[in-house]
């Protein structure tokens, strides 16, 4: 595109049209899941109304059709990440999937002694399946510690070592699900490289934000999943290295990811049909493969500009609401478009309901992210996120609707120390 029309990107989405009651609908989840455009929607429709049938197995037309689809949809996933073969990219249901095939086929080299490094800033997908592995192995897990405007604190980590010749495998998002932090990737990979750990990336923030380039980010495997990137939900991706892909025992036992099987053993199918078992995500591949198509016909370039750009102006919008305090990097740094906060007096599920009822999506919670909740001091937050099709218009909902809630609890809080001084005044008069 000559120049970013984002207009002309929403009217590719038709749920972008849509009414909440009396409001126009803003949707501002997109780091939850995004929405999908029309092209999308109709690939996978054709899909199922004219190609629909089994991969490898069926071997008639349909079959054949199915199996290149689905195939195809592989190499167009190597292509958007800049992997070497298509052989590198292997098909899971989700992004959390994908870190657990990464955890437990890594893990199988993992012994009392080894460690593994993740951050606090981590979606619990890439704690939990580490944890998990280490409980198993015996292996430690060790952390970075964040700065307090949310940045990785590599000072810390330098000074106490925490890369080390014990260090196995590190694993880091590549952007931050709550702060929007994008981390220093490739300057945690060479240390990763110079201790010879495998450096992990959870990319399902990144992916979708930023042009992608696996082998200058430094990453060994990276995960993303389909849903974050105009794709369905149902399919996700593990890129990994051939050579260290190669080299892992399978995750999952089943058809498709064998070689020989007798009743004495197995035998493997080498990378990457040999983490797929069973019938695969077919029509959700194929699905992806349409929503990469639409996102490098916009240009990835193009995307992280106009997601700079948004994340910048609601980031000024939210600092002139009383009341709010912003978690993570501020307006000047480099950050992805999720935006977490907190609005003084107000739960964010409060927040949440109070800004639906006008229109605006937004998400409440920890946002499996309970370790940085608990390392900034709060229980949850509000989160905002923009994405490809997003306006500042929808910033002003966000900003107007947050403004109405905060007068709405003062209203509440004002009505509740009324009563409370008449029923107090009462009793003193009766005393009297």
């Amino acid at each position: 595109m000559s120049r970013y029309d984002v207009e002309a990107i929403r009217a590719d989405f038709p749920i972008l049209q849509r009414r909440v009651g009396q409001y126009p609908l803003a949707y501002l989840d997109s780091a939850n899941t995004s929405q999908k455009p029309q092209q999308v929607v109709d690939a996978i429709a054709q899909h199922y109304l004219q190609h629909n049938a089994n991969v490898a197995r069926a071997m008639h037309v349909l079959g054949a059709e199915a199996t290149e689809s689905f195939e195809g949809a592989r190499s167009r996933v190597a292509r958007f990440i800049g992997a070497a073969s298509p052989d590198e990219v292997v098909f899971t249901k989700n992004a959390s999937e994908a870190l657990n095939l990464a955890a437990n086929t890594l893990g199988s080299r993992l012994r009392p002694g080894d460690e593994v490094v993740v951050s606090v800033m981590e979606h619990h997908s890439n704690i939990v399946p580490w944890q998990l592995v280490c409980e198993r192995t015996g292996a430690t897990l060790r952390w970075f510690d964040v700065t307090d405007d949310g940045q990785l604190d590599l000072e810390a980590a330098e000074s106490s070592g925490l890369v080390n010749e014990r260090t196995k495998v590190v694993s880091l998002a590549w952007v931050s699900n709550v702060l929007g932090t994008v981390n220093p990737i490739r300057t945690v990979a060479d240390w990763a490289h110079v201790v010879g750990a495998v450096m992990v990336v959870d990319g399902a923030q990144g992916v979708p934000q930023r042009p992608t380039d696996v082998t200058a980010l430094g990453a060994d495997m990276l995960a993303f999943t389909g849903h974050k990137v105009c794709g369905p939900t149902g399919i996700g991706v593990l890129w990994g290295r051939l050579d260290l892909l190669s080299d892992l025992p399978p995750f999952l036992g089943g058809g498709e990811m064998i070689e020989v099987v007798r009743m004495e053993g197995s035998t493997w199918a080498p990378p990457p049909h040999r983490f797929e078992a069973g019938t695969p995500p077919i029509a959700q591949a194929v699905g992806l493969a349409a929503a990469l198509d639409y996102l490098d016909g916009i240009g990835m370039d193009a995307i992280a500009a106009h997601e700079t750009d948004i994340t910048q102006y609601a980031l000024e919008q939210l600092a002139r609401v009383e009341g709010v305090r912003v978690l993570g990097p501020g307006a000047d740094a480099d950050r992805g478009g999720a935006i977490a906060f907190t609005l003084e007096g107000v739960h964010p599920h409060d927040i949440m309901q109070l800004l639906d009822s006008r229109g605006v999506a937004v998400r409440g919670g920890h946002h499996c992210a309970r370790p940085l909740h608990d390392r900034f001091g709060v229980q949850s937050s509000t989160r905002a996120s923009g994405y490809l099709y997003t306006t500042r218009a929808e910033v002003d909902a966000l900003a107007e609707a947050l403004d109405h809630t905060r007068q709405f609890f003062a209203r509440g809080r004002g009505s509740a120390r009324r009563s409370r001084r008449r029923h107090s005044d009462a009793a003193v008069g009766g005393g009297a």
